[in-house]
């Protein structure tokens, strides 16, 4: 008999992986645990609060174990509540340690690795873990990593897959992170702009249901064939005005906009929209994954193209050149802000 639980089983990967896991013949259980209690049709959800129920007696007789439960929500904007989320985690491995459970499947980041110049095109699952030291949802996913690994060697006999998607979307569906990641497109830094990566939820959550059902273990990397270049995604999207200003302008904008709420993009994003971190997928298609949707497919089905994207080239350079002087006295009046606020100190 085998019996698997899952944490945030009704938020966006664990409503997507739970019928999929309640259709497979090998599982005889299946429990979904969430702080809202949700659950889709036909599959046992309980209501837990991580932080502050007792999980052993829920884990117990669990085989399996996936971990999807974070404070990082959507709904979140990117909040900073890593002190919580890692306590939750620290609970869910201590009791299933104590169940002595066989597998335990994570969900991480491909921002575990860091946006860096001398970054490889692809980055494959040997990199060393470096996230940018300022961007605080990179760290956390790093320190979850390690606080797993420091768990399995005090149970070797536990195999733990962790999974490092790239920005992860659908229709309806989009993370703080695809957002900020969006919102920072107005603003470039730098000569170029690195290549981009737009992973599917439903892929995602193929993903995850793999490493439940087969034999894996490690790191793997979930990410679509290839990459897009930002030139094809400002087409896709319609063609977002940008401009162009140095590293330090940028940041001082961004910490502006970010401390005073008027956009969701919080410090320490800039380097992930600078520098490349697209990832290689050939471990997980080697143990049977194959992504359904293209880096195009999971942004056209994400995001509705804005207005001009029907436009012509003409009106559509008329509106852009426009929209460019708009953001440039805006840029220009943020900047003015954030001096005389600098000055008040």
């Amino acid at each position: 008999m085998t019996t698997v639980v899952v944490t945030g089983a009704a938020g966006r990967i664990g409503s997507r992986l739970m019928p999929a896991l309640a259709a497979a013949p090998s599982i005889d259980r299946l429990l979904g645990l969430d702080v809202r209690g949700q659950s889709a049709k036909g599959v046992e959800t309980l209501g837990c609060d991580l932080v502050r129920d007792e999980l052993k007696p829920l884990l117990e007789g669990a085989d399996v174990v996936v971990h999807l439960a974070s404070v990082f929500r959507p709904d979140r904007d990117g909040l900073d509540s890593s002190q919580v989320d890692l306590a939750a985690t620290h609970r869910m491995l201590e009791a299933a340690g104590a169940v002595r459970v066989t597998k335990l499947v994570l969900v991480s980041s491909a921002m575990v690795y860091g946006a860096w110049p001398d970054n490889p095109v692809p980055i494959t699952e040997a990199a060393p873990l470096r996230p940018n030291p300022e961007f605080a949802f990179a760290v956390h996913k790093t320190e979850v990593e390690r606080m797993a690994a420091a768990w399995r060697s005090e149970h070797p006999g536990t195999a733990i897959v962790v999974l490092r998607p790239t920005v992860a979307i659908a229709k309806n569906d989009t993370s703080w992170v695809a957002r900020t990641l969006r919102a920072s497109a107005a603003i470039s830094v730098g000569d170029e702009d690195p290549p981009v990566q737009f992973l599917h939820l439903d892929d995602l959550a193929a993903a995850v249901e793999l490493a439940v059902l087969n034999d894996l273990d490690g790191a793997y990397n979930v990410a679509p064939d290839s990459w897009v270049g930002s030139d094809e995604v400002r087409e896709l999207d319609g063609r977002t005005p940008r401009v162009r200003m140095s590293e330090d302008a940028a940041g001082r904008i961004t910490d502006f906009r970010w401390r005073h709420r008027l956009a969701p993009t919080p410090p320490g994003i800039l380097p992930y929209t600078r520098y490349p971190w697209v990832v290689a997928n050939d471990r997980l298609r080697a143990a049977g994954w194959e992504p359904e949707h293209t880096n195009e497919e999971a942004y056209v089905d994400a995001y509705r193209p804005r207005p001009w994207a029907m436009m012509n080239s003409r009106r559509r350079q008329q509106l852009a050149l426009g929209g460019a002087a708009a953001l440039v006295a805006g840029v220009a009046t943020g900047t003015t802000a954030l001096v005389r606020a600098l000055r008040r100190r």
